[in-house]
């Protein structure tokens, strides 16, 4: 039973009353890590991100639980965050991948209402970035006729390189590629949103070298399916006639073979995303706009591109010569 403050009279808030009322220090309901995590991930998957990011972001923020003892969201604070990365034993590279994947978490639970400000915000980490070279040109002609085409393996290696020099695609969409995408009429790749990173639709065009090339690797894999008697129309498969991507790393069976091509014949950047950079470059110093160059890479935010397209001081001081 409430009773009324005789102090104040009726308009008073007795002290039973005040305890049965909303209080806005507690108007976030306490919630576990783990709870919470269940449930970002969800929304996640609902989203259409991929189980391979949703694992990233679980392993990191796992760690950050494990290392700090903390089991509820409201007592993550700046100590603790900062406690973990200087717990960890990792270049300072690494540690700001870990940074922005706590930050990515953190932000689902202040929209999901579970944290009321982005305290985490003020958190950086100073590195000093390097130029990633893209696959130079010369490097790709080598490579390709070291390489032997008379093998299934080797005219499909080939092909893969010559794609990803050719249209960017990353070496994920490589192995998802399947025969409908590709339109040999009109010479151009039409990409869905089921095998794009973003999602979103994206249409490049291939030349008549690259279709040709394309039209003998799919004789080829409709012949080793069929001795195999596997079912699938993907353009890049294994030499048992298997899907590229059968794991959820990006890693597949041309990756490796990028690596061991780069060891085995001595150049340096063969590897997916050099040929993705060298792509980008070659527009760029084709003449291609950077927004331009940004959708064709299929970026979603086209500082990510200025990032490939990032030059070193002798690239940049000789292109500022021209307008002196």
């Amino acid at each position: 039973m409430i009773v009324n403050n005789r102090k104040h009279g009726i308009f008073s808030v007795p002290e039973e009353a005040r305890q049965l009322s909303y209080n806005q220090d507690n108007k976030h309901s306490t919630i576990t890590i783990k709870d919470a995590l269940t449930n970002v991930f969800q929304q996640m998957r609902v989203s259409g991100n991929r189980e391979r990011t949703i694992e990233s972001y679980n392993y990191i923020f796992k760690q950050f639980v494990d290392m700090t003892q903390i089991q509820y969201v409201e007592d993550i604070t700046l100590d603790s965050i900062y406690s973990y990365l200087d717990a960890l034993n990792v270049s300072r590279e690494t540690k700001l991948i870990r940074l922005k994947s706590l930050k990515a978490i953190l932000s689902r639970f202040h929209n999901n209402g579970w944290v009321q400000k982005k305290f985490w915000s003020t958190i950086q980490i100073k590195i000093d970035k390097k130029v990633k070279k893209g696959t130079a040109e010369e490097d790709i002609k080598k490579l390709i006729t070291l390489i032997d085409q008379s093998t299934f393996i080797g005219l499909r290696d080939t092909v893969a390189i010559l794609m990803m020099y050719k249209t960017g695609i990353r070496i994920r969409t490589i192995g998802e590629l399947l025969e409908q995408h590709i339109d040999f009429d009109n010479l151009c790749l039409n990409l869905d949103g089921s095998i794009m990173k973003n999602h979103n639709y994206l249409k490049l065009p291939i030349d008549d070298e690259l279709a040709n090339m394309l039209k003998a690797l799919i004789y080829m894999n409709s012949r080793i399916r069929s001795y195999y008697n596997r079912n699938n129309t993907n353009v890049f498969i294994t030499q048992n006639g298997c899907s590229l991507n059968s794991s959820k790393s990006s890693n597949n069976a041309i990756s490796k073979q990028l690596n061991k091509y780069s060891k085995i014949y001595g150049l340096e950047n063969i590897n997916a995303h050099a040929l993705r950079r060298a792509y980008a470059k070659d527009l760029l110093n084709k003449g291609a706009s950077v927004p331009l160059i940004s959708k064709a890479l299929g970026h979603s935010d086209i500082a990510v591109t200025t990032q490939y397209l990032e030059l070193d001081v002798d690239e940049v001081a000789n292109d500022l010569r021209k307008y002196i």
